[in-house]
């Protein structure tokens, strides 16, 4: 498999584990949102959104912008396509197993079958 960059994918999949972030990114996708819109669209407190968009932003998921008093998130720049990319090298390998072991299991199949034809006569 590729090597990839350690740090960054920790950072990507620690802020996606959170399903509060993961919905603060489906939010973003649709539209850019204050903070303030944020925290009441998720019902918490501003303090607690700052620590999730935070932690989406040191990820490069979501950017930032102070506009007056106004902090405005949008969606990063960061695509996740490295993290999909290893994410699908790990989904081949487990259908390659799936589909050794379907193999393996139909061969046990055909074989009690064959016993019970064998049995029969």
């Amino acid at each position: 498999m590729v090597q990839y960059s350690q740090t960054r994918f920790d950072a990507s999949f620690s802020a996606l584990s959170d399903a509060t972030r993961r919905g603060i990114l489906e939010q973003l996708g649709r539209s850019d949102a204050s903070i303030s819109d944020l925290a009441e669209r998720f019902h918490m407190t501003l303090t607690g959104m700052k620590k999730h968009v935070s932690v989406l932003e040191q990820a490069g998921l979501v950017t930032t912008e102070k506009i007056g008093r106004v902090r405005t998130c949008r969606l990063g720049l960061s695509r996740l396509e490295e993290e999909a990319a290893w994410i699908e090298g790990y989904r081949q390998l487990w259908a390659e197993r799936f589909d050794e072991l379907d193999k393996v299991v139909e061969q046990l199949q055909q074989k009690e079958r064959d016993d019970g034809r064998a049995e029969r006569e």
